[in-house]
């Protein structure tokens, strides 16, 4: 049985933390805890080997334009970036964003299980 866990409080500050010590200050406002949007966001953790998992929306100068990342946070430091494929979106309140974006996180979130549930 796995020991990873979904963890639904704000984001853990260390997904924040190490993206900025290897990429620079200011280059991960979406990881940023005290950012509460945008939403959706999912994050799991593994109490027994200190690992924690993350799908968050990004995005670059558009801030429109928004993709799915899925993050991992191996126990002795340092953050991974896993590829869950294409999950870009628009951002807006258009019904058609919403289910793409929607469509988008299921995707992301889809990539990380089956990180956390490992090889077949």
């Amino acid at each position: 049985m796995s020991a990873w866990r979904r963890y639904d409080s704000p984001l853990l500050p260390a997904f924040h933390e190490r993206f900025e010590k290897r990429w620079g200050k200011g280059t991960a406002p979406f990881l940023d805890p005290e950012y509460q949007e945008p939403l959706p966001r999912a994050q799991w953790i593994n109490p027994d080997t200190g690992a924690a998992l993350a799908v968050v929306p990004v995005w670059s100068n558009h801030e429109e334009q928004r993709s799915f990342a899925v993050f991992y946070l191996p126990p002795a430091g340092d953050i991974w970036l896993l590829r869950p494929g294409i999950t870009d979106y628009l951002e807006s309140a258009e019904e058609s964003h919403v289910t793409l974006r929607n469509d988008a996180f299921k995707k992301a979130v889809a990539h990380a299980q089956a990180f956390i549930d490992g090889p077949d």
